[in-house]
């Protein structure tokens, strides 16, 4: 069905008003949280003592690591810095090492070395029989100490998802750890898996300490709580809770056809945030007290940061062809077998222009004519502060008193080649 452009739904831009608690001096609040917890008691001078970094785009987190670092060099100790990513950067120490240096997590910047290896050391078996890879030179390490975001997984669900004590799992793991826990989770539960594994490494390794991070819904940092290992599980549920408060949302609760910019590993660890898009218990679909109810999801970019990982691609209806064009199909892969989800790298029907990729998802919307069709469009689903939304959703946006209309209807500004304008979707640049 061929759709004349004079067809297509105008667009208006609106911007969402979300509680923003942060923290304004990232640096003196590590400080002032790893303080409290007197780890000079614990420590002596010249011993090492392993940081992790993970794989997501955290705001800040060269600062929050550097942070780390010199509190440890204050107490005249040994830091460095271990990537705790899994099977990220196509499963070698070099792609995990490559991804935190674009973070800014350097050698330079944070004052200490880094040191990546993809070798683990299987510490013990846990209680349902399989063997806990842990990290060589966290292993080898005086003391650890983990550092991560805490929030709502993308795909597993519990009373903690991703945070602290899935980094120790499946970070600190490498691929042969992330490979044989995901596994696991097939035949049991990710709570059960969690609890048990993370009983041992505590037990069995050098866990000193750890830092996590919560971030508002602009994605600025709102809370760092430094914890000590036997307060891991308390501390971690709590800070969850408070994430899911804090996360950012679509405005509206049904959705035609939804544009993502671009998805990445750095966004989430299925590309996009599924929780977002309401597709985190089934494919292609929401469930029945899942919102939004999304028909249809087109994706037209990978992140730089993402280093050509597609992971997440399986999970959208469409995509411009440059995502296919720019995806490392053997990074890609090994993520997704390593984690179990194999879905997550199918390949959607792709097209050459956005304007061809759109015309054909608005054949696709059952009777509502394609100027009345309901239409979002975002940068990606960390960044969902200003969107942009068609004309149907007009007089509901005017009756939520959180969002402020920012433009009037007008159409979507495709170029000559038929693609929309790839800046259009830039936030302004928010203060954190």
């Amino acid at each position: 069905m061929s759709i004349p452009f004079s067809d297509f739904p105008e667009m208006f831009r609106i911007r969402q008003k979300f509680k923003d608690p942060k923290i304004d001096h990232l640096t003196d609040e590590v400080k002032t949280q790893l303080s409290r917890l007197n780890l000079k008691t614990k420590v002596r001078p010249g011993q090492t003592v392993a940081i992790t970094a993970g794989s997501r785009g955290i705001t800040g987190i060269n600062h929050i690591l550097k942070a780390i670092v010199d509190h440890f060099k204050e107490l005249k100790t040994r830091p460095f810095i271990v990537p705790a990513m899994g099977s990220h950067g196509g499963g070698t120490a070099q792609g995990q090492r490559q991804i935190i240096e674009s973070y800014g997590i350097t050698e330079s910047f944070c004052g200490c070395p880094i040191l990546s290896s993809m070798e683990t050391v299987v510490v013990c078996h846990s209680p349902e029989g399989f063997p806990v890879h842990f990290d060589k030179y966290a292993y080898d390490a005086d003391h650890v100490v983990i550092c991560n975001r805490v929030k709502p997984h993308t795909l597993l669900v519990g009373e903690i998802e991703s945070g602290l004590m899935k980094m120790m799992l499946i970070g600190l793991g490498k691929q042969s750890g992330a490979k044989i826990y995901h596994q696991a989770f097939h035949d049991y539960s990710f709570n059960q898996i969690l609890r048990s594994v993370v009983k041992e490494v505590v037990v069995r390794t050098s866990i000193l300490a750890g830092v996590g991070i919560v971030e508002n819904s602009y994605g600025q940092t709102a809370k760092i709580a430094a914890i000590l290992p036997e307060k891991f599980e308390n501390t971690e549920k709590t800070l969850l809770t408070q994430a899911k408060k804090w996360m950012p949302r679509l405005p509206f609760r049904k959705v035609d056809v939804l544009l993502i910019d671009e998805i990445g590993k750095n966004i989430s660890g299925s590309g996009l945030d599924l929780n977002i898009v309401g597709r985190k218990h089934l494919w292609h679909a929401s469930a029945e007290n899942e919102f939004p109810k999304i028909r249809m999801i087109a994706i037209r970019n990978l992140t730089a940061l993402t280093h050509g990982s597609a992971v997440g691609i399986g999970t959208v209806e469409f995509c411009h062809k440059r995502v296919l064009e720019k995806m490392d199909v053997n990074k890609t892969r090994i993520n997704v077998l390593t984690g179990g989800y194999h879905m997550e790298a199918m390949i959607p029907l792709d097209y050459p222009t956005d304007y061809e990729m759109i015309q054909v998802m608005l054949s696709q919307i059952g009777l509502t004519q394609p100027a009345d069709a309901k239409l979002l469009w975002i940068r990606n689903t960390l960044e969902l502060a200003e969107i942009e939304c068609s004309a149907a959703y007009l007089e509901e946006a005017y009756s939520h008193t959180d969002l402020e209309i920012l433009s009037d209807s007008r159409p979507l500004p495709f170029d000559d080649n038929g693609d929309l304008d790839d800046q259009h979707m830039n936030p302004k640049k928010i203060n954190c």
